[in-house]
């Protein structure tokens, strides 16, 4: 890449942030670098694989407002060769990268993923959009809401490391063995999930995967439900443990919802992941899951907030290991056309390599 990069992220390290690691990671090996900084501390989960190779190189900017945070980068990058700044994420990190690069006389560029676009005023997203020399967008729901604006958005999806997650033999029949991952807040739709699997007929375990404020409410429900033998919270996880939850699985759930003040996934790492791993996926129709699960094909889609169509749905999966095992080929070698993590940060490198240009 002429002239390398300078990367303005929100907190570093985050577990649920591993599509922003990858990307860092994958930059970093192509010497496509600069500088990293952060605008806030990381949340004090155990930092996901290869998060230690990036410690060294991520500068922390102070506490304050991004005009402060901004001139703190320009400090510290003004004599050192750089072609551009990308920030990932919509609000602060990109407000900092467009003050930063103002001063700079450089262009700038951001991602932008689900809750950072609703995080900033539409006005003020849409003038921070026209003004930068692209907006990459990972998923067909996020994209949608930008382009509107008339900035330059290039749909780049995170991709999946595929040496990470792979296929592994599927456990025993009985009983159905389900997978849940992420945080433990709304829209994850975790509590719709719960309501489905309470009058599931036959056997089943369900894992969740994540931790968040939902907690207590979901370890109520599960008690008042009569499910703490078959409902297991097992709080966060790095990439080192989920490929063994994967592989412990008949299936993946991601039921997510749009929540009371209007966010909603945009395409969650765990559906990749899921798919890489040769797991059959049963989600929610909704943002830019399909664009990923085929109803049918590679997983079943569902409306989302509906408990009896999700019911219905792992009742079929359950009653059909052909069907899951079919599925779950489908999904392994649509990820491995389309998401994988290499491809997928090449192609970033080259959007933004012809925005600096």
């Amino acid at each position: 890449m002429p002239g390398r990069i300078v990367i303005v992220t929100s907190g570093f390290p985050r577990i649920s942030e591993t599509f922003a690691l990858n990307e860092f990671l994958a930059l970093e090996r192509a010497g496509a670098i600069e500088a990293i900084f952060a605008t806030k501390p990381g949340d004090g989960h155990p930092p996901q694989p290869g998060a230690e190779k990036l410690a060294e190189r991520v500068e922390f900017l102070p506490l304050s407002s991004p005009e402060a945070q901004a001139r703190r980068i320009v400090e510290r990058v003004r004599r050192r060769s750089a072609s551009g700044l990308h920030a990932y994420f919509a609000h602060q990190p990109a407000a900092v990268a467009e003050r930063a690069a103002g001063e700079l006389g450089k262009p700038y560029s951001f991602s932008v993923h689900a809750r950072d676009i609703r995080k900033v005023p539409a006005p003020e997203l849409a003038r921070r959009a026209r003004r930068a020399a692209c907006v990459v967008a990972c998923n067909g729901d996020a994209a949608a809401e930008l382009r509107p604006t008339g900035a330059r958005v290039e749909l780049v999806p995170h991709g999946v490391d595929l040496s990470r997650f792979d296929p592994a033999p599927v456990p025993e029949t009985e009983p159905l063995r389900l997978l849940a991952v992420g945080r433990l807040i709304p829209k994850k739709g975790f509590e719709v999930l719960l309501e489905a699997i309470a009058d599931l007929s036959g056997p089943v375990r369900l894992r969740i995967v994540g931790e968040g404020p939902l907690r207590e409410r979901l370890e109520a429900a599960v008690a008042e439900a009569g499910l703490a033998s078959n409902v297991t919270l097992g709080g966060a996880a790095t990439h080192r443990e989920l490929p063994g939850a994967y592989a412990e699985a008949h299936a993946v759930v991601v039921p997510s919802v749009e929540d009371a003040d209007g966010d909603r996934d945009g395409l969650p790492n765990v559906v990749l992941e899921a798919m890489a791993s040769g797991r059959p996926v049963i989600a929610s129709a909704i943002a830019a899951i399909p664009s990923a699960i085929r109803d049918g094909a590679t997983g079943l889609l569902v409306p989302a907030g509906d408990p009896l169509a999700l019911r219905a749905a792992l009742e079929r999966l359950r009653d059909d290991p052909r069907l899951r095992a079919r599925m779950g080929n489908a999904g392994r070698a649509l990820v491995e056309r389309r998401f994988d993590l290499g491809r997928c940060t090449e192609r970033m490198r080259s959007c933004l390599e012809e925005a600096y240009g």
